[in-house]
This record gives C-alpha cells, sequence and structure tokens, in this order.
C-alpha cells in the first residue's frame, strides 16, 4: 500500500511507532490533540485529525481509550474531501469499542483494523512490538507490510474487531498477573531472610519462572529503578477493562477481580508511578484484604 499515511497520537508509544513507520520511507502525516512535539523528523503536523482524514489513505491510531478512538473516527468522517479508506487502531479500547468504531466507519466505507500492540516503550523503540490484528483477510493483507515496521511478530488473530483486543486484554492481565504474584512471593522471600537476586536465580531456572521474574524483576527492581515503562494507571486501566471484557462475556473472573483491585489500589495510592512499584507496594503492606 503506497500514498500518503496518516497518524494521529504522538504519545509514549506512538511516538516511536510513527517514528518507525516514517524511517520506512512513507510519507506520514501526524496529528495529536495535546502536542505535536514528538512528530517524527519529516513528517507533516496536520492542523487537526480531520486534516489527516483528508490527507492520507491510511490512518493509524494510538490513543487512550475506547471515547477517544470513536471521537478521532467522528474527526475523521467529517473532514472534507475525506481520502481515507482503512483505520488502524492500535489501541488498547476494548471490544466493544472496537466494535462501535468498526460499524461507525463501516457505514462510510472504511475499513478498521482492530491492531492493538504489546512490548512496552522498548518494544515500540525498536520496533519489535506484538500486533495482534484482527480485520478481514483481504485487509490484513493490505496494511501488513505497514504493521512490520513497527512490529517484528505480526499476527492476524481473526476477521473480527473485537478479537484483537481479547488477546491484547489477556494479555495484560497475565501481564500483571505475574507481577503481582511475584511482588508477594519475592516480598515472602524476604522476610525470610533470601535475597532477592539469589531467590530469582533459583526460580528463572525452576517451574514457577515467569515475565516477572525474568524481567521485570532483574532488570527494573533489583537495581532500584522502578522503570519499566508502563504507568500504573495504565496497567490499572487494563486490568479494569479486561474484567469488564470478561464479564460481558460471562466466563471466570475470580482472579482477574481481584488482581484489578491490586492494581487500582496501587495507582491510588502512588499516583503517576511505573506498574513494576507493586512489589513496593506489596513490600509495604498495601495490598492485603483490610487495606481499603
Amino acid at each position: 500500500m503506497t500514498g500518503v499515511i496518516g497518524w494521529i497520537g504522538l504519545g509514549n508509544m506512538g511516538s516511536r511507532m510513527a517514528a518507525n513507520l516514517a524511517g520506512s520511507g512513507v510519507e506520514l502525516v501526524v496529528a495529536d490533540r495535546h502536542s505535536t512535539a514528538r512528530a517524527p523528523e519529516g513528517s507533516r503536523i496536520a492542523a487537526d485529525n480531520a486534516a489527516v482524514g483528508q490527507a492520507a489513505q491510511v490512518v493509524f491510531l494510538c490513543v487512550p481509550a475506547g471515547p477517544d478512538t470513536l471521537e478521532v473516527a467522528a474527526d475523521l468522517l467529517g473532514a472534507p474531501e475525506r481520502r481515507v479508506q482503512t483505520v488502524v487502531d492500535t489501541s488498547t479500547i476494548g471490544i466493544r469499542h472496537a466494535r462501535e468504531a468498526a460499524q461507525l466507519l463501516a457505514g462510510h466505507g472504511i475499513a478498521y483494523v482492530d491492531a492493538p500492540v504489546s512490548g512496552g516503550i522498548a518494544g515500540a523503540q525498536a520496533a519489535t512490538l506484538a500486533v495482534m490484528a484482527s480485520c478481514p483477510a483481504a485487509t490484513m493483507d493490505e496494511v501488513r507490510p505497514l504493521l512490520e515496521t513497527i512490529g517484528s511478530n505480526v499476527f492476524h488473530v481473526g476477521p473480527e474487531p473485537g478479537q484483537g483486543q481479547t488477546i491484547k486484554l489477556l494479555n495484560n492481565f497475565l501481564s500483571a498477573t505475574a507481577m503481582a504474584a511475584t511482588s508477594e512471593a519475592m516480598t515472602f522471600a524476604t522476610a525470610n531472610g533470601l535475597d532477592l537476586q539469589a531467590t530469582l536465580d533459583v526460580v528463572n531456572v525452576s517451574s514457577g519462572r515467569n515475565t516477572a521474574t525474568m524481567d521485570k524483576f532483574p532488570n527494573r527492581i533489583v537495581p532500584g529503578g522502578y522503570d519499566g515503562g508502563f504507568a500504573s494507571a495504565m496497567m490499572a486501566k487494563d486490568v479494569r477493562l479486561y474484567l469488564e471484557n470478561v464479564r460481558g462475556s460471562g466466563t471466570a473472573d475470580r482472579i482477574g477481580a481481584v488482581v484489578a483491585d491490586i492494581y487500582a489500589r496501587l495507582d491510588r495510592d502512588e499516583p503517576g508511578s511505573d506498574s513494576t512499584r507493586i512489589y513496593a507496594h506489596t513490600r509495604a503492606g498495601r495490598t492485603g484484604p483490610d487495606n481499603g
């Protein structure tokens, strides 16, 4: 797919993904309602979202939540002499909002690709993200080359909007659960006089190893940086969104409810913190059932 490509949303993730897309040689036009200070070098800055829809055939989104996606979709539809034909949404917005966006755009002949990503800021920087795209196969064939500029693991997970969101939400829930459970386990270890790194060394060659023991703890917590690059507020939002969507699907939610509560407390008690602070929060005894 050639021609001008649009990008809306230049936050921590969006700015890095947009830079990789621009680096592939495409002509890029960008917008962000808050700030375009991190627009990729060589990109054209649009006056607003509608101007992106007027200039680009394919428009990528990276926005905080579902209502933002719907607002941007409305802006694109309002563009005079609209050129946009495909919207690729890399945001984590939940099943319902993905379906609403797809339906809204389809009513005007615009394809919607539900394509959330995983891998954090480091993955966005290095273009090694996992991309979980759901859309018709023909649309996927068209956008895959563009998706491969932002992620090294691009998956077509299904034909329906919301299927990409499903995998992204369950992935973030599993990641959050691993961090919460590992924080409890490592607190138990140090309370009994064990060295944190030595404990991790044992677990990481044993059956309890997970992403938290293999990455977050040795690289972000043991050195004391607590700099995983994913905010507590975002983790709390994603796990809450997972729980809402699980309940909407009528499937089991016992563990999800507990994990959602743990991260909601972290976000409440340490606003603005990195999500790896869940370990310090746990050590302080602030995640127990009596700490409402």
